[in-house]
């Protein structure tokens, strides 16, 4: 455990982490937020710690490391103080202090009485769940949380976990969530915006009779929302009577405002990148981005008759902290990833009349 730094006594972490900074007056403690990564996970906090090390070179917080294993049997807490800090002209400059707990067993009172207590009252909080969502994620946890950073391709059960986000969504004024899985569409739904600026490609959007997006099988849940973003933009109409499902892709029809029926295919493949392929077709257009398995480049394609643009872009790649990362560094509210969620929680076979009174367990 010697990453974590010094271990402490938990009624003494404040004022051991005065005594840490009294002894090295050289570095300046700095944080613009509270940052909270949770994991139910065996030996997360030490993996963490070296996640919150790489955030901190751009993001100064306070880190509450929190790991629990609720299957053990008898309750107890330790805790651990340490500070990332990062060199300027050779020199320690700015240091960000990170607290670890570790917990066992039964742990729902004591993560709210205990480990957010220590949090910095004048800073927001952000909270990065790791892992399946559980019965740990509840009113007295959501209640606390500005932003809400998860990953739904660790999800076993989606559906069921997306109701809980959306009742919380729901009951909690402040609570703002993102999906990596969301934030992994990001390249590719700025690359299509890109090429439909182009007014051929746009005159043709009402007219398209065709969508096909293939992913990674672990990443379907960035497909979906993929497919939610462009229908929800466009504002579609859902033929749900003409859906189907099959093990390797998800097959649904709308209808455009100019009344063209559109079949679109979300479709898995083990060889695939996360995102590996978004085409929109119409009669006279092809608007393409796709992504080789280990390319780091985007490749977009344009062609509307005679008229053909190629391009290729940078993309990053799908490493935890660099999402992370790439989420903070956009802030805002998360308004275009809410407002796509009924159409994909519809992709998920969810009514809203489901979402109120289920539990994870």
């Amino acid at each position: 455990m010697q990453i974590l730094g010094k271990e402490v006594a938990i009624g003494s972490v404040d004022r051991e982490l005065r005594l840490l900074w009294e002894q090295d007056k050289a570095s300046t403690n700095a944080s613009l937020m509270n940052l909270a990564v949770y994991s139910e996970n065996d030996g997360a906090i030490l993996r963490n710690s070296d996640l919150v090390q790489e955030i901190t070179r751009e993001h100064a917080c306070r880190a509450i490391l929190i790991g629990i294993d609720r299957d053990d049997p008898k309750a107890s807490i330790r805790a651990w103080i340490t500070a990332h800090c990062h060199l300027r002209h050779g020199r320690k400059s700015v240091c960000c202090e990170q607290i670890a707990f570790q917990l066992t067993g039964r742990a729902t009172g004591r993560l709210r009485n205990t480990v957010f207590a220590h949090l910095n009252s004048d800073l927001p909080l952000v909270f990065w769940w790791q892992g399946e969502l559980s019965s740990i994620f509840s009113e007295r946890l959501y209640s606390l949380i500005e932003r809400f950073v998860f990953d739904s391709s660790q999800w076993s059960d989606p559906a069921e976990s997306f109701k809980c986000i959306e009742r919380a969504l729901k009951n909690a004024n402040n609570f703002s969530p993102m999906d990596m899985e969301w934030t992994r569409s990001y390249a590719v739904r700025l690359a299509v915006a890109g090429l439909y600026d182009d007014p051929l490609a746009k005159q043709s959007l009402e007219y398209t009779n065709s969508i096909r997006i293939k992913v990674h099988p672990n990443h379907k849940m960035a497909g979906l929302q993929l497919l939610a973003w462009i229908i929800q933009s466009n504002g579609w109409k859902p033929l749900m009577d003409k859906r189907q499902d099959t093990e390797i892709s998800d097959r649904f029809c709308f209808e455009t405002n100019e009344g063209v029926e559109v079949t679109a295919v979300v479709e898995t493949a083990s060889s695939a990148a996360p995102i590996a392929e978004l085409e929109i077709s119409s009669p006279d257009c092809t608007v393409r981005v796709s992504r080789g398995a280990d390319s780091r480049y985007l490749h977009q394609l344009l062609n509307v008759g005679s008229h053909r643009v190629e391009q290729s872009t940078p993309v990053s790649g799908n490493d935890p902290a660099e999402l992370f990362m790439a989420q903070l560094s956009r802030g805002g509210k998360n308004s275009l990833f809410r407002m796509i969620i009924p159409t994909f929680l519809s992709f998920l076979g969810v009514n809203e009349e489901e979402i109120y009174g289920t539990n994870i367990e």
